[in-house]
C-alpha cells in the first residue's frame, strides 16, 4: 500500500509549534500579552491548518465511491439510486463520529450515528440551505486517518446536476475557497463540453486541480477515453488525468493487497492529495506561523536595542530618545482616522460596494434581456419549463461571478492598504471572509404561478362561434331591417371569415397574455435575487472592512506599544547607577541572543 506512515508535512509543523511555543514563553516573559494573543491565533491555525480538498463532478459518477475508498470508510452513500443533496466534510478525529452542522450564528452542530449520515445528505431527505431548503449547511464525519490527521479536509460536495445548476455554483463556489480540486468523471464517455466548460472555471478559480477517471475496471475502453480526455484538456490547463476504480481500491484495503492497490490507480491520486495538497498546504501554514514568529521576535528585539543603545552610550540618550518620541508619534497617527491606510480603506470600501453593486445588477439585466429574448421567440406554455431551469443555471452562474469579481477586488483592496500600513506591518491580511452566496441565492424561488396554458378546443370553438355570430349577425338581420336583399351563403361565409380572425386575434391575445406573465416572472426571480444577494453582498463588504480595520489596527497597537516601552526605557538611563547600567546591559546583550536565536530558528522554518 501506497499511504504515507506519517501525515504528510508532519515535521515542519512540529517545528513550527515549537517556534511559535518558544515565541509565546517569550511574549508572556517580556510582558507582551498582546503579541502573545496574535501566537497564540497562529499556534491554532496549527493545530488545524483545514487544507480543503473539494470533489466535484456530475451526478452518478462514481464521485462518493472515489470518497469512501480515499479514505477507506463507506461515509458517504453510493447507491445509484441517491445522490449527495447536502456537502460532507471528512477530517481527522481521534475517534469515528458524525455532526450535522447548521447554518446558524454561531453554528450549531448536531451529533448523529456514522450509520445516518446517508439519511441527511441524499436527495431522498431536506435539501440543504444553500440549495434552498432547511438550515442544513452539511455533515461533518471525523476519522481517525493518518492521511488526514495533518489538517487535510476531504470535502464530498453535491452532484453539479447538468454542471449548469444551482449544485454547479455552488460547488464552484466551494471551489473558490478550497486548496486543491479533484474533479471526477467516468471511463462511459469523453468529457462533455459542460465538464470542460466546469473544469475552466474551477481552474481559474482554484489554481491545484486534477481530474480523476472512475470505474475503469467497468469499460474496457477506458484508456482511449483517458486519451481523449487529455485531450480536451490540453486546451483548458495542464490538467492531469488519473484514471482510478474505487472498487479495486476497496477490495485491495480490504484485504491489505498491494498489488491490486496499485491496479486500482489510486496511489498516484493519494500522493496527489497527501504530498502535493496536504504537504504543500501545511507548509504554507508552518511557513506563515513561522513569519509571525519573526516579525513578534523582531518587534521585542528592536525594544531592547534601543534602550542598549542609551546604556552602551549614555551621551548619545538624548539622540535616542528623539528617535523614539519621533517613532512613537508617527505610531500614534496609524491609529487615528485620518492615517492614510484608515483613508484608504474607507474609500476603498465606498468604491467596492458601489463597483459590486453596479456588476450585479449590469450581470441581472443581461439576464433579464436573454430571458425576454428567449420568452419572444416562443409561446412560452412550450419552453417555460427550460426558462425557468435555464434561468435558475444562469442567475447561480453570475451570482458566483459577481462574488469572485468581490473577493477579487476585497484582495487587492487589502493589498493596497497593507502597503500604506508597511511603516507598521509588511503583513496583510491572508484570506478574507467572503462566503458562499448559494445560501442566499437558495432563498429566492421561480414564481411558477403562470398561466401557461392553452386554449382548449372547446374554448376555440366558442370563441370561433361567437366571432361568426357577430358576423352573421352582421351581414343579415342588419341588412334586412334596412330592406336590402341578403344571399345566406355568402352571409355565413363572411361570418366565418370574421370568426376565424377573431380566433387568431384571439390567440394572439392569450400569448401575448403568457408572454408578459413569463417575463413578470423572470422579473420578479431576479428582483429577489437582486434584494438577497445585493445585502448579502453589502453585508460581506462590511465583514473585509471590520477584518482589515480590526487587523491593521491590532499591528498599529502592537507598534505603539514597543515603541512606548523602548522610549520608556530609555528615558530612565539616566537614572541608573553605573553598577546598574552594567548590570542591565549584560541583561539586555542576554536576551537579545536568546530572541536571535528564535528568529532564527523560526527564519529556518520559513525556508
Amino acid at each position: 500500500m501506497t499511504e504515507p506512515t506519517a501525515a504528510p508535512g508532519a515535521d515542519v509543523v512540529r517545528k513550527a509549534i515549537s517556534v511559535v511555543d518558544l515565541g509565546l514563553q517569550a511574549c508572556h516573559a517580556y510582558g507582551r500579552e498582546d503579541l502573545a494573543q496574535r501566537l497564540a491565533a497562529v499556534r491554532r491555525t496549527l493545530d488545524d491548518p483545514g487544507i480543503h480538498v473539494v470533489v466535484a463532478g456530475e451526478f452518478k459518477k462514481g464521485k462518493s465511491s472515489l470518497v469512501n475508498a480515499l479514505v477507506g470508510l463507506a461515509v458517504c452513500p453510493v447507491d445509484d439510486d441517491t445522490a449527495t443533496s447536502v456537502p460532507t466534510y471528512i477530517r481527522y478525529g481521534e475517534q469515528v463520529q458524525a455532526q450535522l452542522v447548521y447554518a446558524e450564528e454561531p453554528v450549531r452542530r448536531e451529533a448523529i450515528a456514522l450509520e445516518d449520515v446517508r439519511r441527511h445528505v441524499t436527495q431522498e431527505n431536506v435539501i440543504g440551505a444553500a440549495y434552498g431548503g432547511t438550515n442544513l449547511a452539511g455533515v461533518e464525519v471525523r476519522l481517525p486517518r493518518t492521511m488526514l490527521a495533518s489538517g487535510l479536509v476531504v470535502v464530498d460536495t453535491p452532484g453539479v446536476g447538468g454542471l449548469g445548476s444551482a449544485h454547479a455554483a455552488a460547488s464552484l463556489a466551494a471551489i473558490s475557497m478550497a486548496d486543491a480540486v479533484v474533479f471526477v468523471t467516468d471511463a462511459s464517455q469523453e468529457l462533455t463540453a459542460a465538464e470542460v466548460d466546469f473544469l475552466k472555471q474551477a481552474r481559474d478559480l482554484c489554481g491545484t486541480v486534477i481530474c480523476v477517471l472512475t470505474k475503469i475496471d467497468f469499460f474496457p475502453s477506458w484508456r482511449q477515453i483517458r486519451d481523449l480526455d487529455t485531450g480536451h484538456l490540453l486546451n483548458v490547463a495542464e490538467i492531469q488525468v488519473v484514471p482510478v476504480s474505487s472498487t479495486l481500491r476497496a477490495r485491495a484495503v480490504r484485504v491489505n493487497d498491494a498489488a491490486l492497490n496499485a491496479e486500482s490507480g489510486f496511489p498516484a491520486l493519494v500522493d496527489f492529495v497527501s504530498r502535493r495538497v496536504a504537504g504543500g498546504g501545511v507548509a504554507r501554514v508552518a511557513t506563515s506561523a513561522a513569519s509571525e514568529v519573526v516579525a513578534v521576535s523582531r518587534q521585542i528585539e528592536s525594544q531592547f536595542q534601543a534602550e542598549l543603545a542609551a546604556l552602551s552610550d549614555p551621551e548619545a540618550n538624548a539622540r535616542v530618545v528623539a528617535q523614539l518620541t519621533a517613532t512613537k508619534d508617527r505610531a500614534d497617527l496609524l491609529r487615528v482616522t485620518a492615517a492614510k491606510w484608515q483613508q484608504t480603506l474607507g474609500d476603498g470600501i465606498a468604491d467596492l460596494t458601489v463597483n459590486v453593486d453596479h456588476d450585479l445588477r449590469a450581470r441581472i439585466r443581461q439576464v433579464i434581456a436573454e430571458a425576454d429574448e428567449a420568452i419572444d421567440d416562443a409561446d412560452p406554455v412550450d419552453t417555460w419549463p427550460q426558462i425557468e431551469a435555464w434561468l435558475k443555471s444562469r442567475i447561480a452562474q453570475e451570482i458566483l461571478t459577481n462574488y469572485t469579481v468581490l473577493r477579487k477586488r476585497a484582495g487587492e483592496l487589502s493589498e493596497l492598504v497593507g502597503e500604506h500600513f508597511r511603516d507598521a506591518s509588511g503583513v496583510v491580511l491572508a484570506e478574507l471572509g467572503v462566503y458562499n452566496p448559494s445560501t442566499v441565492l437558495g432563498q429566492s424561488q421561480v414564481d411558477t404561478e403562470v398561466d401557461m396554458e392553452r386554449q382548449g378546443m372547446v374554448t376555440q370553438v366558442w370563441s370561433m362561434m361567437r366571432q361568426s355570430y357577430g358576423g352573421i349577425l352582421m351581414f343579415t338581420v342588419l341588412p334586412a331591417m334596412l330592406h336590402i336583399p341578403v344571399i345566406a351563403p355568402v352571409a355565413i361565409g363572411i361570418g366565418l371569415v370574421m370568426g376565424r380572425k377573431g380566433l387568431v386575434d384571439e390567440k394572439k391575445r392569450h400569448l401575448a397574455n403568457r408572454r408578459g406573465q413569463a417575463k413578470n416572472a423572470v422579473r420578479k426571480y431576479c428582483d429577489e435575487v437582486t434584494f438577497g444577494i445585493g445585502k448579502d453582498s453589502r453585508d460581506t463588504v462590511r465583514r473585509v472592512q471590520r477584518q482589515l480595520r480590526d487587523f491593521y489596527a491590532t499591528r498599529a497597537e502592537e507598534l505603539n506599544r514597543s515603541n512606548a516601552e523602548a522610549l520608556k526605557a530609555a528615558q530612565s538611563v539616566a537614572q541608573h547607577t553605573e553598577a546598574e547600567r552594567q548590570k542591565r546591559v549584560r541583561d539586555l546583550t542576554a536576551e537579545l541572543a536568546r530572541l536571535r536565536e528564535l528568529r532564527e530558528r523560526a527564519a529556518a522554518v520559513r525556508g
